[in-house]
């Protein structure tokens, strides 16, 4: 008979606490996930966090399957908090965008669970946006890798832009109305994302988004036009715009569209969108072995 040994019992003890925290700890993280804001969505599956979303709002068009198989509260700037109580969900998870202020202060004070998570429209933040995500749903380590991996593609990017001799002049446009294009200031993620692809928005001196007459955008000379896709809306030719076929970017037919939700979303895949578009706007480091070759 083997001598009683009160370490080794000791050791079996611990790690039969270890497990049972362990189950306890799984068994507190939320099942029944309502996810409002579009990156916030991806970020969940990305981190192997899909089966556990109740619910999400119609800017989650990624990845595709998530509109097709789960239940819709709505545009995340007109919520009912009705709507997305009645789901029973034992998290929110919602983008600090997210509206109108009464309904989420009617979410906030429903005593569920609720997480405001930031939009991101700088690197730290977006980096933040991951953690906190992860963070509320038990994923520390995979969400604290993907930052990493986020933070460690924004650094070569930039390294690779230092090379740049002239940085692009970008006009951003959301929309074209009767030939009055609806352009991106300083604040919005337009804004953020051109200059993350290393290029000046001539825009910046107004916040937010603003209707442009023809005289300002002769004043503008952009030398790109960035516009984004939408699924389902026909396309809007800038150049039909006289005054914008006027300009620099006009002349050089130099126009460029990408997808919106990639674009903006501000998620796990914009260090590649950021890199996508500084490859269009700088083609001279994307060629050959340049430096924004993957």
């Amino acid at each position: 008979m083997r001598p009683f040994c009160p370490a080794a019992l000791l050791t079996l003890a611990l790690v039969l606490a270890g497990l049972s925290a362990g189950r306890a700890q799984a068994d507190e993280l939320p099942r029944r996930i309502v996810s409002i804001g579009g990156a916030i969505t991806e970020i969940l599956y990305a981190l192997g966090e899909g089966d556990r979303v109740a619910a999400v709002d119609t800017t989650s068009l990624h990845p595709p399957e998530v509109m097709a198989t789960k239940p819709n509260v709505g545009y995340m700037r007109a919520l009912s908090a009705e709507g997305v109580l009645s789901l029973s969900p034992d998290l929110i998870l919602m983008d600090e965008g997210a509206g109108p202020p009464e309904a989420v202060t009617l979410i906030d004070d429903a005593g569920v669970p609720v997480r405001h998570v930031p939009t991101g429209l700088t690197v730290p933040s977006l980096l933040d946006k991951v953690r906190t995500v992860a963070s509320a749903v038990g994923r520390l380590v995979e969400g604290e890798a993907m930052a990493t991996a986020m933070a460690a593609k924004f650094a070569t990017l930039e390294t690779a832009l230092a090379e740049v001799e002239r940085r692009r002049r970008v006009l951003f446009i959301l929309s074209l109305a009767d030939g009055r294009p609806n352009a991106a200031g300083r604040g919005t993620g337009a804004d953020a994302v051109i200059r993350l692809a290393g290029a000046t928005n001539v825009f910046d001196e107004v916040e937010g988004y603003k209707i442009l007459s023809s005289e300002a955008l002769a004043a503008l000379q952009p030398d790109v036009i960035l516009m984004v896709d939408r699924a389902g809306s026909p396309l809007s030719d800038p150049l039909s715009v006289p005054a914008l076929a006027a300009t620099p970017a006009g002349q050089a037919g130099a126009v460029i569209r990408m997808d919106g939700l990639y674009l903006l979303g501000f998620g796990p895949r914009t260090p590649d969108a950021v890199r996508d578009l500084a490859a269009r706007l700088y083609p001279e480091l994307a060629e050959g072995d340049g430096p924004l070759v993957r």
